[in-house]
């Protein structure tokens, strides 16, 4: 396993006789992308206005993340 995290694997994917490697990294940045574009459609599409998604974001951060304190 490699030291450097940008390295770390997170899962392996196979498709017929070949084996695919996707790192953290790569994961990540396909979440992310897949979560913005859906977020931009719902928006295009007057699902919900974006102020929606900050507010209930923030909600949602203030009730479950917390720091080391507490």
């Amino acid at each position: 396993m490699s030291d450097d995290p940008a390295k770390r694997i997170a899962l392996k994917v196979s498709i017929g006789d070949t084996i695919h490697e996707v790192t953290f990294d790569e994961l990540t940045l396909s979440n992310n992308l897949g979560l913005e574009a859906l977020v931009t459609i719902l928006v295009e599409k007057g699902i919900f206005q974006a102020e929606e998604l900050q507010s209930i974001m923030e909600r949602i951060r203030l009730d479950r993340y917390r720091g080391p304190e507490g």
